[in-house]
């Protein structure tokens, strides 16, 4: 196994770049360059909001799932495997951490149908390394990954 901080994962080209503007943090909205998302931001009733609105652990979730699932596909095409079925989900909590701060935890969870465990278990590590999310987390925060 080789050491997470000595693995370089930054890109060597850049061949999308997204962009999106918050107005008014946590009860406000966002929206995207292209118009694709327009969306209100409101805090969930946990954090003491009227959760009227999508929130950004939302789409984070939503980001790194799809990311993730999309790693997966990947992963398995390139060793000959039909992923149809299969399916990710993210949940990501947040909370205060040491520094004062706040911090956040991800876990996803996988169904891969159509494949045995042990197979399955070594495509979701190799999506693991390949999904830009989990590379970016990686070190950062906490990703647990159950496969069911």
């Amino acid at each position: 196994m080789t050491d997470a901080a000595a693995v370089d994962t930054r890109p060597t080209k850049i061949m999308y770049v997204a962009e999106a503007t918050a107005h008014g943090g946590r009860e406000g909205y966002v929206t995207s360059q292209d118009g694709q998302i327009d969306l209100k931001v409101a805090m969930p009733p946990q954090l003491g909001g009227d959760g009227n609105g999508t929130n950004p652990e939302q789409l984070f979730a939503a980001g790194y799932s799809s990311c993730f699932h999309n790693a997966l596909i990947l992963v398995g095409n390139r060793e000959g495997y039909d992923l149809t079925g299969s399916t990710v989900s993210a949940k990501v909590g947040l909370g205060p951490n040491k520094q004062r701060g706040y911090g956040l935890a991800v876990a996803l969870s996988v169904s891969l149908p159509v494949l045995d465990p042990d197979l399955a278990s070594k495509l979701v590590d190799a999506a693991h390394e390949v999904c830009p999310y989990s590379n970016a987390t990686r070190g950062n925060i906490d990703v647990t990954i159950v496969l069911g």
